[in-house]
This record gives structure tokens, C-alpha cells and sequence, in this order.
């Protein structure tokens, strides 16, 4: 043991523990709330993007739907239908131009159909909200959160 001949011990100075009344922070504390506030940011974004995408997906996949199910209409329609008018227009214009008139009718049917498809599918708009807040991450990691309005 160390004799200090009547003198009091020296005491250590702890360098990572704040003044009480300073109220200032530690580079640990520090640290530590910046990677806290980080892990809640990117777990906010992935759950802002899953429902997005989710979003998205239903809008898709009913575009798709209707895709799928215009062909499908389109092909029966025209196969039994056709059948059906060819051989009544055929009595009067003769059988190849009964066919013509069939296979013209049910053109303009398909690109009718087409082109509602389409409009529908025009209705699905991404993930807007993930996007826009994703390219505010980097001004609010440098503290600089104004440059994002």
C-alpha cells in the first residue's frame, strides 16, 4: 500500500461521466442515442415500404387480373361467338367475307379491352412516400433536417 503521510488518497477524474449540472452528454450516451434514433428511423422506412409495396402489389396484381381475364374473355368470346356469326353472315356475303367481318369485330373488342387494362394499369404509382423519405436520410444524418423542406 501506498503511504500518503496524512494527505487524502487521490481521487480519479472520470472523463466519461458528465457534471450533474452541465447536462451534457458523453460520446457513449452520444453514441449510443444516435444509433437508437437510426435503428427507429431505417425500422420506420422498411415499415413505410413494405406497406407501399403491399399497396402497390394489390394494385398490380389486379391490373394483371384484368389483363388475364380479357384474354380469356376475349379468346372464348371470340371463338364460340365467332362460330355463331360467321355462319349467319356467311348466308348472305359468302363464307370468307363472313370471316373478315367476324375477325374485325372482335379486333376492336380486344384493343377496347386492351386499352382498359392499361388505364388501370397507369393507376399503380410505386412506392412515392418511401422514395421521398429515404432521400431525406442523408441531409438528417448530417443535421441538417431544414434542407428537407
Amino acid at each position: 500500500m501506498t503511504d500518503y503521510a496524512g494527505q487524502a488518497a487521490p481521487q480519479r477524474q472520470y472523463r466519461d461521466v458528465p457534471e450533474p449540472d452541465t447536462g451534457t452528454k458523453n460520446i457513449g450516451d452520444a453514441l449510443a442515442d444516435v444509433t437508437k434514433d437510426l435503428s427507429v428511423l431505417f425500422q420506420q422506412e422498411v415499415a413505410l415500404a413494405k406497406a407501399e409495396v403491399r399497396q402497390t402489389a394489390t394494385k398490380a396484381g389486379q391490373a394483371a387480373g384484368m389483363y388475364a381475364g380479357a384474354a380469356i374473355a376475349a379468346f372464348l368470346f371470340v371463338l364460340f361467338l365467332s362460330l355463331a356469326l360467321w355462319e349467319a353472315l356467311s348466308d348472305s356475303t359468302g363464307r370468307g367475307w363472313g370471316a373478315v367481318i367476324v375477325a374485325a369485330i372482335w379486333l376492336i373488342a380486344g384493343v377496347v379491352l386492351y386499352l382498359v387494362a392499361r388505364a388501370q394499369m397507369k393507376k399503380v404509382g410505386g412506392i412515392p412516400q418511401t422514395t421521398e423519405t429515404l432521400s431525406q436520410v442523408p441531409n438528417a444524418l448530417k443535421g441538417q433536417e431544414e434542407r428537407n423542406q
